[in-house]
């Protein structure tokens, strides 16, 4: 029989009230909050404890305050990676997060989702799916990305945008939901 933490890890529906998830999203809770309480003239305190919250990490670290997830060794970003105020990462399934990407103010990327059923809801019942983020992508403020999404290289998404679908390579996306604006050039 899978445990809980099985169910979550090979992408099927879990109870997230199971001790082990709990305990995980706790110890991550730790973690952010030593993080957001690094002051922000201490930048080389800051990368060493997001360093130690991430799974994996390339040169150029810049992350500000404050940063929340719930496991964080699901993250994965590459090098010059740069997150202004308040992101918000729901890593239940793996992030993936290419090189050269800027995430603006007040986004939040998610991989969990909850039933549409009531009864199912009250179970405490969540599905997590992979969130991937290709190289050279910039996020406007308060972007959204929603479970299972795939968003290619040399993407834009316009502040405030719900991303719900997967965004082609070299792509300005805008609106609720996202949808192509229009193609952008590699220079």
């Amino acid at each position: 029989m899978l445990s809980e933490l099985d169910k979550l890890q090979a992408g099927d529906w879990y109870h997230f009230d199971d001790k082990a998830i709990v305990a995980r999203k706790a110890h991550a809770a730790k973690l952010c909050q030593e993080f957001n309480a690094i002051s922000a003239t201490e930048p080389e305190n800051q990368t060493k404890k997001m360093q130690e919250i991430l799974g994996s990490s390339g040169d150029n670290l810049s992350v500000q305050a404050t940063f929340n997830c719930d496991y964080g060794k699901n993250i994965h970003v590459g090098h010059d990676f740069l997150s202004n105020y308040n992101l918000t990462i729901l890593d239940m399934a793996p992030v993936t997060i290419g090189n050269n990407v800027m995430i603006g103010p007040n986004c939040g990327i998610y991989t969990v989702n909850h039933p549409m059923t009531r009864n199912s809801r009250r179970q405490y019942l969540a599905q997590a799916k992979p969130v991937t983020i290709g190289n050279d992508v910039w996020f406007g403020g308060s972007v959204t990305v929603l479970p299972g999404v795939t968003i290619g290289n040399n993407v834009v998404v316009a502040a405030g945008a719900v991303v719900a679908k997967n965004v082609h390579n070299n792509t300005l996306v805008a609106g609720v939901p996202a949808k192509p604006i229009r193609r952008l050039t590699q220079d």
